[in-house]
């Protein structure tokens, strides 16, 4: 496995932070104490060399605990050098000299504002989604990001500055996708086609992919990704809801067309077949143009009769 550009777990000394508590603040004080009783008055000069690497050994012992929790990490960084990321939980003390940034593995939540962005076919439309994000890989969000943009230190990094990374590429992401697609089918012979409205599932995987493939780089994954705000940009959302409106009315035309002329076909079926009265060619056309006048109409109609003998 390479161990230069990747995480991998930390295998150096790990002790049980409730046992190194009793070596440290009972054994080694009471061996300062005895050490001091005992030799005090025969060999002081001794009895001081023994105390003072006892000391700095008590100090050196009192910064090298901490407590971890489920989906927390800490890199351990020794000197510079990389030595493992640590996700054990429970209460451990390691060598005091280990840099131990603490990072947080659980699930974040993200609402990216709408953008303005051009779709497919050049309308201004504005988009906004809902990001669930989370660290992936402990050693690129320490190693391979700026450690002063964010703020990198002992108590860990800055979660600010990893939200604004997410953030910016998260945005950069959502304008690709959204310049591949159109906001609404513009072409009727491709009914299947994808749009910004009406496939979402299959905008939300692209979006989920595009975002991934940048956060890689950083270690850092996204769980879900889905728009949350779609609409036309102001200055063309007037017209585009007239358009909309007219699609509407040809589309109920043509089903008031189609049904008209089924219940048409179906009286004129309908009389030949009760042989209730003998129509002739011109006569079934002035029928058929009344019916469809009566049944496509918008209001409705007044008939007239025909007094003419």
């Amino acid at each position: 496995m390479d161990k230069i550009n990747h995480e991998y777990e930390y295998k150096g000394m790990l002790i049980n932070g409730f046992l190194m508590i009793f070596f440290t603040f009972i054994l080694i004080p009471g061996l300062i104490a005895l050490t001091i009783a005992t030799l005090a008055e025969d060999a002081p000069g001794l009895a001081t060399a023994i105390s003072i690497p006892l000391f700095i050994i008590f100090i050196l012992g009192c910064v090298g605990y901490f407590v971890q929790e489920p989906n927390v990490a800490r890199v351990m960084i020794f000197f510079g050098k990389y030595k493992g990321t640590c996700k054990k939980v429970g209460y451990y003390w390691v060598n005091p000299f280990l840099n131990r940034k603490r990072l947080s593995l659980r699930i974040r939540n993200m609402d990216i504002e709408p953008i303005k962005v051009n779709d497919k076919v050049g309308n201004p439309v504005l988009i906004g989604m809902v990001l669930v994000w989370r660290i992936k890989d402990t050693y690129k969000v320490v190693f391979d990001l700026d450690s002063q943009s964010l703020g990198a230190g002992a108590a860990g990094i800055n979660n600010n500055a990893l939200s604004n990374f997410v953030r910016i590429q998260s945005d950069a992401a959502l304008r690709e996708v959204t310049g591949h697609f159109a906001y609404d089918n513009t072409d009727a012979s491709r009914p299947d086609e994808l749009t910004l409205r009406s496939s979402g599932k299959e905008i939300s995987d692209l979006l989920e992919k595009k975002i991934n493939e940048r956060l890689a780089m950083a270690g850092m994954e996204v769980v879900e990704a889905r728009i949350n705000y779609l609409a036309y940009a102001p200055e063309i959302a007037a017209v585009m809801l007239r358009r909309q409106q007219a699609s509407a009315i040809i589309t109920a035309r043509e089903k008031i067309v189609e049904g008209a002329v089924s219940m048409v076909e179906m009286a004129l079926k309908s009389l030949d077949e009760r042989d209730i009265v003998k129509l002739s060619n011109e006569q079934k056309a002035s029928m058929v143009g009344n019916l469809l006048a009566v049944l496509c109409a918008d209001e409705p109609l007044t008939p007239t009769l025909n007094a003419n003998v």
